[in-house]
């Protein structure tokens, strides 16, 4: 009886949650749709602008990231690497993917962060969410996501959300909850209403934990590339799937260095970023 009673519950979260994925997946796609528009528009403008412009920009960003000509010599030698290997496409797929995903979670992860480091309460809630959402297995959130959107680059780029967005929420929540509350009190002394006072003191002083935050979800964001490959986000992902579906290992072993190679500059440049932010900040406290 107990064996049954799990089966009939068993189906009918199936067909509860069908009938629901029928009901509003139209509409759910339809919200979806801008971001879409915009990962595609972004995805088409990588890839069809010629690519010493490409290289021009990624040395730019380097340059205001880190301010080390090492890091802009090695980032855009990297990139020349990999198009020389023919993997320029796949790799501007690749960073179209990780720059709305990234976006996604500084937009929605920074604000929940803030909100857990105003509101005890909100905290208790938020955490066990975060929790899960980093111990569950992608492949299990795979499967609602697929019932309600299907197969596509919207449910891949949701999935990489799912797995990116929470160090960003935390690292907030931690780097607000942190701020001397001498501090806060010498601006509430000044007349600092609490929006002045989260805005001009708690969210410049914590940025250096946030921008931690930052790098972690573009690091976790490209560990999912190979996943969200799987469910028709283009990358380099895909041809890592391909190789190992045909064990072809120069095709998966180039396409790996070249995610390795990505996470590696993102890394160094959201780190020396951050560091210059808390060696600012020091400067301005002496």
């Amino acid at each position: 009886m107990e064996q049954q009673a799990l089966r009939d519950l068993k189906k009918g979260i199936d067909f509860a949650f069908k009938d629901f994925a029928r009901t509003y997946g139209d509409a759910l796609e339809s919200f979806f749709e801008p971001l879409l528009f915009f990962l595609v528009w972004l995805e088409k403008l990588l890839i069809n602008t010629p690519w010493p412009i490409i290289l021009i920009v990624i040395g730019f960003l380097a340059w205001v990231g880190s301010r080390s000509w090492p890091l802009v010599i090695g980032s855009i030698a990297a990139f020349l690497l990999i198009g020389y290997l023919g993997m320029w496409k796949d790799t501007m797929a690749t960073v179209a993917i990780i720059t709305v995903s990234t976006l996604l979670c500084i937009v929605i992860g920074i604000p929940l962060g803030i909100l857990m480091a105003r509101s005890n309460r909100f905290e208790k809630i938020i955490l066990p969410v975060l929790d899960m959402m980093q111990t569950i297995p992608s492949f299990v959130y795979l499967i609602p996501i697929l019932m309600l959107l299907g197969i596509g680059k919207v449910p891949g780029l949701i999935a990489v959300f799912i797995y990116a967005v929470p160090p960003i929420v935390r690292l907030t929540n931690l780097g607000i909850r942190e701020v001397d509350k001498e501090i806060l009190e010498a601006s509430e002394s000044y007349g600092a209403t609490p929006f002045q006072k989260l805005m001009s003191v708690q969210v410049p002083l914590s940025l250096p934990t946030i921008f931690a935050g930052v790098n972690q979800t573009i690091m976790m964001a490209l560990a999912m590339v190979v996943i969200a490959s799987m469910i028709g986000v283009k990358g380099l992902g895909v041809p890592i799937l391909r190789a190992i579906s045909n064990q072809y290992l120069a095709l998966g072993l180039m396409n790996g260095l070249a995610i390795v190679a990505l996470a590696i500059i993102f890394d160094r440049i959201t780190q020396k970023y951050g560091k210059r932010i808390q060696k600012h900040r020091g400067t301005q406290k002496k």
